[in-house]
């Protein structure tokens, strides 16, 4: 998932490029997690207050319960993982401050997070100049691991499959399932993830057929979408699409019901919050569908004993930034063992050579540009419940 790009970051990552430099895999082996420490020091940093903390919290519990299962059974190779969790406040700034602050002071093997990925790739260039493998379990831009010169970012990798695939599956999705051949667009105009998503849904849209009605924007923040509904409403869509944050789309789905739009609406990942249904309302909500990670729903074995697990320390359901954070960890953990080693360069080889695995959210294999390659699910809502509609293999 994309936050807001903060360009404003470059002196403050040239500063911590800078306060780095003497931070050496040397100093790194007596930190705990070398072959002499009695545990492994695994960096969180997450989004656990601000705009998009539903994501970075979910995703803390999902992170817990695997490091718990893990210990419980005897950790990593004999080593205990010890997590060092700091929140950054939804806000790029504080994830660079907080990708230093884990590397130079706390000396971890890895950093798990951001939730985001203007919050991940505002600590790539950091975990690549100190060879430390930083994974975000839901940054879907492809520029959390490809920056914009098209070079890998050779530590950097995350769990989730990014915004292009994302896109594609909701076009097929509504072209051949829902087969609709008119639809609109919403967008949020400030935000890289949306516009991603709009411009990848529309492509290949386009391609199966499908004509684009209207195309229109917002800015986050925004509360009243009433006027652009109606040029929406006018063009007559037989479905729009809504790749957005939970906090304007629960807003959008209220109001365009309240005006009568009644057809088809779909997003992504960005809508899976609990806020999302306070917002729009559990009418509002039929007759709409996301592409996401994970489904509670999914009859997979897997899924069902990670189900049972989430509940029982929980007490609810788990959702997909549940999974993720789950799914993260594990990822690691094989890593690890590949590797035979806490050198962070070593675990970032076997990280590269992931191939296979079996996680809750799905087979997971790593391309050359470390991109998963895995499945995509979509949900339905009814009646304010998430519910499993299909799975989508790459």
């Amino acid at each position: 998932m994309k936050f807001k790009r903060a360009w404003s970051l470059l002196a403050a990552m040239t500063l911590g490029v800078g306060l780095l430099a003497g931070c050496s895999q040397g100093e790194k082996d007596g930190a705990s997690g070398s072959k002499d420490s009695d545990e492994i020091k695994i960096g969180v940093n997450l989004e656990l207050s601000g705009a998009v903390a539903s994501y970075g919290t979910s995703e803390a519990d999902g992170i817990q319960l695997a490091v718990d299962e893990i210990n419980e059974d005897g950790g990593i190779d004999g080593k205990k993982i010890k997590l060092v969790k700091i929140d950054n406040k939804s806000d790029a700034a504080e994830a660079t401050n907080a990708a230093i602050k884990l590397i130079t002071q706390e000396q971890v093997v890895a950093i798990i997070g951001a939730a985001t990925s203007g919050a991940t790739v505002a600590q790539a260039q950091i975990a690549n100049d100190n060879k430390t493998p930083l994974i975000s379990p839901s940054g879907t831009s492809p520029t959390v691991t490809v920056n914009e010169k098209g070079d890998v970012n050779e530590f950097v990798f995350r769990t989730s499959f990014i915004d292009p695939f994302q896109g594609t599956v909701a076009a097929n999705f509504a072209a051949n399932d829902l087969g609709v051949k008119n639809v609109a667009i919403f967008s949020d105009n400030a935000s890289d993830y949306s516009k991603g998503l709009a411009s990848s849904f529309k492509e290949d849209f386009e391609k199966a057929g499908g004509k684009i009605v209207a195309e229109e924007s917002y800015v986050a923040k925004d509360s009243d979408f009433r006027s652009t509904l109606t040029r929406i409403k006018s063009a007559k869509p037989e479905f729009i699409f809504i790749p957005g944050y939970y906090e304007e789309v629960g807003l959008i789905v209220k109001q365009a019901r309240e005006m009568g739009i009644d057809v088809p609406l779909m997003g992504a990942d960005g809508w899976d919050s609990p806020t999302l249904l306070d917002l729009a309302g559990a009418d509002a909500l039929n007759n709409t569908y996301t592409t996401n990670h994970y489904s509670s729903d999914d009859p997979d074995g897997a899924v069902k004993a990670f189900n049972d697990k989430f509940n029982e320390e929980y007490g609810k359901s788990p959702d997909a930034f549940n999974a993720l954070g789950y799914d993260t960890v594990y990822l690691l953990k094989d890593a690890i063992e590949r590797a035979g080693s806490v050198d962070s360069t070593k675990i970032k080889d076997a990280l590269a050579e992931t191939d296979g695995l079996d996680l809750v959210t799905g087979k997971y294999s790593v391309d050359e540009n470390h991109h998963p390659i895995k499945s995509a699910t979509i949900l339905e809502y009814k009646d304010g419940e998430q519910v499993f509609n299909t799975k989508v293999n790459p």
